[in-house]
């Protein structure tokens, strides 16, 4: 049997994970395919074919796209697109900037709520990558804020947290509609997390192929909820780790898997 992670992230969105760390952590795993799905951008995906080629892993192209709802943020993973498109990477650079924004946004909403961290730093720690905010995590750790990643965003940074900053305005349609002419599959990320089972019908609406059944964040339960959800939806079943490579604690890279 071959396995693959549909949910893989290099440090050229929030992962400490360079291509070639991803790679040889994946053939650690025995895994026969991996997906990168960086935030907002496609630049990894080409390195990490080329070393995934040498070491006999298929690359599978993706992204994750950020969309919100005024008590939701929603994330839709963008299967098998054409990376290379010239119109995709336009809006790709324009999301990035957006991102940029966001960070100096979070920034002054942390020093008001008397955590002072330096804008170098964060961006010293996204290096080349799409700056999110578990760079921003990993500076408010660094200025002893918060002792875990978990209580920076229970503490700060999550979805409706003192310091949040929602993303640039882009609408679940238009994420969707995206990935479709893009030529991939549009599959929701970790719903688990969202807690929205009613979004998932409004996306699926809009041309949404899958639903992220398997994940780290979801339990037994959890998990054959959706995936009762996804066959009476008529929807695919897909499931990833979410490896940021050491950004959430431990490598998550494999322990979810699927055939």
């Amino acid at each position: 049997m071959k396995y693959a992670d549909l949910h893989v992230h290099t440090h050229y969105s929030d992962s400490t994970f360079s291509p070639e760390e991803v790679l040889s952590a994946a053939e650690g795993k025995a895994l026969s395919a991996i997906a990168i799905t960086d935030h907002d951008t496609t630049d990894g995906i080409e390195p990490c074919i080329k070393i995934g080629d040498t070491k006999g892993i298929e690359i599978i192209s993706g992204i994750e796209l950020t969309v919100e709802k005024p008590d939701a943020e929603i994330h839709i993973l963008g299967y098998l697109i054409d990376w290379k498109l010239e119109w995709l990477q336009k809006k790709l650079k324009a999301i990035q900037e957006g991102r940029v924004d966001r960070i100096h946004k979070m920034l002054e909403k942390l020093q008001a709520n008397g955590v002072n961290v330096n804008a170098a730093e964060v961006f010293g720690i996204a290096g080349k990558g799409s700056v999110g905010r578990l760079h921003l995590a990993r500076a408010i750790l660094k200025v002893g804020a918060a002792k875990s990643f978990r209580e920076v965003f229970e503490k700060y940074l999550g979805f409706g947290r003192p310091c949040y900053v929602p993303n640039i305005k882009f609408e679940p349609k238009e994420a969707i509609e995206m990935v479709l002419e893009a030529g991939g599959v549009p599959v929701v990320a970790h719903p688990g997390i969202m807690k929205k089972d009613e979004y998932i019908k409004e996306l699926a609406g809009y041309g949404l192929k899958g639903i992220e059944v398997y994940h780290t964040d979801h339990n037994h339960s959890t998990t054959q909820h959706y995936e009762e959800l996804a066959r009476s939806m008529g929807l695919l079943m897909t499931g990833g780790s979410d490896c940021h490579g050491s950004g959430k604690g431990r490598v998550l890279i494999g322990t979810v898997r699927i055939p």
